[in-house]
């Protein structure tokens, strides 16, 4: 039975440190306390209604690849477990299991960093534009969604509200000192290549996907810190590798299905928000069942598979 989606949270007593398009973050000083929605947002709208259980699938691959990757750089993540948690809480103590993350708090660094293997989505309008992404010139002639000779690192900017810019290196550059943006653009490309390796021996093909990063000491470089998702169909975009042909639109696992929906029905990415279909909610809820069940080898009721 599918559990009706959550899309707004409260905590009694616990003071709200920010809340996001999907997120929302409190305060549990000296830590914080990351809750994954099941809202679910494409060209900078929060959609409705929400997809039920997408909050638990995006805390269940992070905290997967947390521990995956974390012999590649260190993480915020400290435990997904409420009993484990600072506070304890009531009644919100079943919602919060399998969507909260207790973490560290750090200091955000100020871009995004985002790896791309593949020629698609803002990267293949910006190539179509100009030849280039983000400042680094691909070969002429390159179809849409064709796999690129080595993966890209294509920053951006991180936007309180709206949508994310992407930036070269250089401007990148302006915002994140010279060996600290070395340091994020060296870890974003082997952070990529494991995960993709990964994925793909789970027949999921990576894309791209962002990294977020921050600092446990702005004034340390090296506490810097995986922080927020990792990996997630939020975050990247996932192919199934047996149906993949370079040229033309591919089927996925994360929400370009909805952003695709969008596009049919005309929405000219302006209020008033379009309501998502009942068949369009229940698709993206099995794609984002089946991203999870393929890479952790786990049902989501049974957490990650022990292979």
């Amino acid at each position: 039975m599918t559990t009706p989606a959550l899309t707004e949270t409260s905590l009694p007593g616990v003071p709200l440190h920010c809340r996001g398009k999907v997120r929302d973050v409190y305060d549990l000083d000296p830590y914080l306390l990351i809750v994954a929605t099941d809202r679910i947002s494409a060209y900078d709208h929060v959609l409705s209604p929400g997809i039920p259980d997408k909050g638990r699938v995006l805390t269940g691959l992070s905290a997967f690849w947390f521990h995956q990757l974390d012999t590649v750089v260190t993480h915020h993540l400290i435990s997904t477990n409420p009993d484990d948690f600072p506070v304890r809480f009531g009644d919100e103590h079943a919602w919060l299991r399998g969507r909260s993350m207790l973490v560290r708090r750090t200091h955000p660094v100020p871009i995004e960093c985002v790896a791309r293997g593949y020629l698609a989505g803002s990267g293949w309008r910006d190539y179509l534009e100009t030849g280039q992404v983000c400042g680094v010139r691909l070969p002429a002639g390159l179809r849409e969604n064709d796999r690129l000779a080595e993966p890209i690192f294509t920053p951006a900017t991180k936007a309180a509200s709206g949508h994310d810019l992407n930036i070269t290196e250089a401007e990148a550059a302006d915002l994140v000192e010279s060996s600290l943006l070395d340091t994020l653009k060296r870890l974003t490309l082997h952070l990529y290549a494991q995960g993709a390796a990964y994925a793909g021996s789970r027949g999921i093909i990576v894309a791209d996907t962002k990294f977020e990063f921050g600092l446990l000491d702005e004034r340390d470089p090296a506490s810097l810190m995986l922080i927020d998702e990792v990996l997630t169909p939020d975050s990247s975009r996932f192919w199934p590798a047996d149906e993949y042909a370079p040229g033309a639109p591919q089927p996925s696992f994360d929400k370009q299905f909805v952003r695709d929906y969008l596009d049919r029905i005309g929405w000219d990415h302006q209020p008033p928000v379009p309501t998502l279909s009942d068949e369009v909610v229940a698709r993206t809820r099995e794609k984002y069942l089946e991203a999870f069940e393929r890479l952790t080898g786990g049902r989501l009721d049974q957490g990650p598979g022990r292979e």
